[in-house]
């Protein structure tokens, strides 16, 4: 995968909306440009990219500190940045309908709960549950301890539950 579209999915995630997204994506882009001589070890350069965001995003944020966390635009179409959300990725012929609309409304309310989850976790479980990052790199890229990765995920987990129950 290119280093744009980490660095584009990882700041979407982190930053909130599609603007301040491609900021901070561009401004770590322009860094990792900068800098990437430095980087000694190229397994690193993921954790290190994603570290480059998280405070391009950081430092936007606080840029604008009383601005809302996010504006939303009379053109932006209902259901978030990318327009309407995506029920399934392809429709197999071969699937029972009702198999896939349940499995649609199931990724619906899973992506409205991910969106509700308090900016940290939220982080936590994109970093660890959805790009893989081990417990280690995921705590490298937030700064902070390894037990302090591990109770956000298990606290997001739960959070996540609760919400799905819900529904």
């Amino acid at each position: 995968m290119r280093a744009q579209e980490v660095a584009y999915r990882f700041s979407l995630m982190a930053c909130g909306g599609a603007d301040d997204a491609e900021d901070a994506m561009q401004e770590a882009l322009i860094k990792t440009y900068r800098y990437a001589t430095r980087i000694r070890n190229p397994e690193a350069f993921k954790t290190w990219l994603y570290r480059t965001v998280r405070n391009a995003c950081l430092i936007s944020r606080r840029r604008r500190v009383d601005e809302p966390a996010r504006m939303l635009s009379l053109d932006e179409p209902l259901g978030g940045p990318g327009g309407r959300e995506r029920a399934i990725d392809a429709v197999d012929p071969s699937k029972d309908p009702e198999a896939v609309a349940i499995n649609a409304r199931l990724r619906r309310q899973l992506a409205h709960a991910l969106r509700s989850l308090p900016a940290p976790y939220r982080v936590v479980v994109f970093l660890r549950e959805m790009e893989g990052l081990s417990t280690r790199d995921v705590a490298d890229v937030l700064g902070v301890s390894e037990a302090n990765v591990k109770t956000r995920l298990h606290r997001a987990r739960l959070f996540l539950r609760r919400e799905l129950e819900e529904r």
